[in-house]
């Protein structure tokens, strides 16, 4: 169902991994949307930046990683991602995107609570570039 008229994974599916990728990382840090909700707070993305590097192909199996890059402890923090074809060994896909703390009942930007901030932002201090 995800493969598009040129018999490649259509883009719609690598964006809807990088939101299963994300929320799979938030749990395995302790943040659920139980816990979201209990706070009042949630990270919605402000910005994509996607970069398609290969095409992948049906029955393609790949590795994809996410790790959180900044988080200013405040309202804003950011992820990357890769994607790797196993059959090639190769990068295909790459991503960075910008999130931002609100409240979940009004929508609104709220600063984020001292849970997001431990969490988020210790995963944030503890990644190493490179």
């Amino acid at each position: 169902q995800h493969i598009d008229h040129y018999e490649h994974v259509n883009n719609v599916a690598y964006v809807s991994q990088l939101e299963t990728l994300a929320w799979q990382h938030s749990n395995y840090l302790g943040l659920s949307m139980q816990k979201y909700k209990q706070l009042d707070r949630g990270m919605v993305i402000q910005q994509h930046i996607l970069n398609y590097q290969g095409a992948l192909h049906l029955h393609d199996e790949i590795a994809c990683a996410t790790w959180i890059v900044a988080c200013d402890n405040k309202l804003r923090l950011s992820r990357e991602f890769q994607f790797i074809s196993l059959r090639t060994h190769k990068t295909v896909f790459t991503a960075k995107t910008h999130f931002v703390c609100v409240s979940l009942s009004t929508g609104s930007p709220k600063k984020m609570p001292i849970e997001f901030v431990e969490i988020y932002g210790n995963a944030a201090s503890t990644h190493q570039p490179g």
